[in-house]
């Protein structure tokens, strides 16, 4: 079902709007752009982090009707960090509900990192409905882009970071790590908890930034109890922990679906998160995408030099599209 343009109309007349989307999940959803304009919607990462008003200025506000949804439990969508019923295939179908409650028949998906992951899996569900793929910071999912990040990546450029992050656990819990972390985080204690969910946030933080602050690598803070949670480890260890609800490889073997969908992917070249080979695997599984390089840049969209890349990858595809 696709709402009328008059729907699309009154929607847009508001800059924001809450959308249910069942199971007791509320989305906060942000427009800008004129409703009349090419639509796009743009995807957070995380899983878990919300929409901030940066991701607004990838569009040029009098060529894109942009949409800007939080996802379930993230953001100022409600309730906050609630993992119920909050899996890729109920993000995706929120999507839908997005699309059909503002009168989109086809938008431009954009998203970095977990984003790419969600456009990804919604554009391989739908894609008659996509008109472009802009992406940077290609995560397709997998337990081995994990082990890499956390693990072997972690230990080859970051071997102090990898001690400290290692020290959190129990000798016995060393072998698998991740599992190790999840669990903590997802069921340990409070105490546990706490340590194990700012460990997971800070050395994920360092990793996405090619000279990150320095108050980042000081492992004492991570059991400080007055510190709130940080609700992005809680959701990826939720999501993680379950190979972000994905069978193995979905994406990558589901990109023969992506034919005909043009997309340009941002990707800056010493991302420790997530590699060049990942974009370039998708690339070559996908013949209409374009890579696109960034030297001298890690995985931050916080880089001035991966803003501009992605923003241009945004105008474009309008272009091409036009």
């Amino acid at each position: 079902m696709t709402a009328s343009p008059g729907a699309r109309r009154a929607a847009a007349e508001s800059d924001t709007l809450t959308l249910p989307v069942g199971d007791g999940h509320e989305l906060h959803v942000e427009t800008r752009g004129p409703p009349d304009a090419p639509a796009a919607v743009y995807l957070h990462g995380g899983p878990g982090s919300g929409c901030q008003p940066m991701h607004h200025q990838l569009f040029d506000a009098s060529r894109w009707f942009a949409v800007f949804a939080d996802q379930r439990g993230a953001g100022r969508s409600a309730p906050h960090g609630s993992r119920a019923a909050n899996t890729t295939a109920h993000l995706v179908a929120d999507l839908e509900a997005v699309r059909e409650r503002l009168g989109i028949e086809r938008w431009l998906v954009a998203g970095g990192s977990w984003g790419a992951t969600l456009a990804l899996a919604y554009a391989q569900a739908h894609p008659e409905r996509v008109t472009g793929l802009a992406l940077r910071a290609v995560f397709l999912g997998t337990r081995a882009e994990l082990e890499w990040a956390f693990g072997a990546g972690l230990e080859r450029f970051r071997p102090e970071l990898h001690r400290q992050f290692l020290s959190v656990l129990e000798e016995s819990e060393r072998e698998t790590p991740l599992e190790a972390y999840w669990q903590r985080i997802l069921s340990g204690s409070a105490g546990v908890r706490q340590t194990a969910a700012w460990a997971w946030h800070d050395v994920e933080r360092i990793l996405s930034e090619l000279v990150p602050p320095a108050r980042l690598t000081v492992p004492e803070q991570w059991a400080d109890p007055h510190r709130p949670l940080p609700a992005t480890a809680l959701m990826e260890a939720h999501y993680f922990s379950q190979d972000c609800f994905l069978a193995p490889h979905h994406l990558l073997r589901g990109a023969a679906r992506l034919r005909g969908i043009p997309g340009i992917i941002v990707q800056g070249r010493y991302d420790l998160l997530c590699p060049p080979s990942t974009s370039a695997a998708l690339c070559n599984a996908w013949p209409d995408a374009e890579l696109r390089l960034v030297e001298g840049a890690g995985h931050s969209l916080g880089d001035p030099r991966v803003f501009e890349a992605a923003a241009k990858a945004v105008s474009d595809l309008g272009q091409r599209l036009a």
